[in-house]
């Protein structure tokens, strides 16, 4: 029965961003789309044969990518091909999917693992339903992006374009400082078995997460003057990161773990108490 209802999650993901994608009426958006997904399901096939989650997190990224630079190089049009906006959109992907990418390989090649794929591994139609669900957050996540850049006239340069350059900025930026500290203090022995409260992780209980959403939140709006009509269904990308990140495989899954590994402690329950999940604390 499991194995049905993996089978059934997985084309349901795959048909309801197609569908959105149909519903932009842009033949490189719904070919974006499909590439996506087939990219995770043949990499899937060596990650079950080998039973290795190792290359999960890369795989998204690169993925991310390639769809990107598909959309930038498939246009008819040349001079919507060297678009700048186009080329600033573009580039604030790749650079956020190969920073992301090559830091959570480098972290998980050092732990060892991936704890959540523990007991999805050995079955096949569940590990194969997790990598189709990375094809989903692909999908929704850049289609805003891959229809404005496929747009006929591609993205423009206006005042909310820059905001949302602004945004994208900020949240990039956000992302990285909260990594760059969290990797400092798991570096350091004597914080062995510790939580951090320190820098970014003192506003927010997870700061890496509040500047992933701003990020896609950013991309949507540099998108959004381009779009339209059914269009702007592709303006769930932002909505969906947090979702995907507050209620499934982010925020539940680390706070559930921390108030097993911590919850008995004081500082712990009093840390939990003053910080805000997600958004910035403003005030002390």
């Amino acid at each position: 029965m499991k194995q049905v209802i993996n089978i059934s999650i997985s084309a349901a993901t795959f048909l309801f961003a197609l569908g959105i994608a149909t519903a932009t009426g842009l033949d490189i958006v719904m070919q974006a789309v499909i590439l996506a997904f087939c990219i995770q399901w043949v990499l899937f096939i060596p990650a079950y044969v080998f039973q290795t989650e190792k290359f999960y997190d890369l795989s998204g990224s690169i993925t991310y990518v390639t769809v990107i630079w598909f959309a930038m190089l498939s246009s008819d049009n040349y001079e919507n091909t060297l678009n700048i906006g186009n080329m600033i959109i573009a580039i604030f992907i790749t650079l956020w999917a190969l920073r992301l990418g090559s830091f959570l390989f480098m972290r998980i090649k050092k732990d060892g693992e991936d704890k959540r794929f523990r007991s999805i591994k050995p079955s096949s139609t569940q590990f194969f339903m997790t990598w189709t669900l990375q094809g989903l957050w692909v999908s929704l996540c850049s289609m805003c992006a891959l229809t404005a850049i496929a747009s006929p006239d591609g993205i423009l340069m206006n005042t909310i374009f820059f905001i949302g350059a602004l945004l994208f900025l900020l949240g990039f930026g956000i992302e990285v400082v909260a990594d760059n500290q969290k990797s400092k203090f798991r570096a350091n022995a004597e914080n062995k078995n510790r939580f951090i409260t320190s820098g970014l992780w003192s506003k927010s209980r997870h700061p890496n997460y509040f500047g992933e959403i701003l990020l896609w939140l950013g991309i949507a709006v540099m998108s959004i003057s381009s779009l339209s009509g059914l269009q702007y269904l592709t303006l769930i990308s932002p909505i969906f990161t947090y979702l995907l990140l507050v209620y499934v495989s982010g925020v539940r899954m680390l706070e559930t773990m921390s108030d097993k590994k911590w919850g008995h402690e004081d500082e712990y329950v009093k840390y939990k108490k003053d910080t805000p999940t997600l958004f910035f604390k403003v005030m002390k």
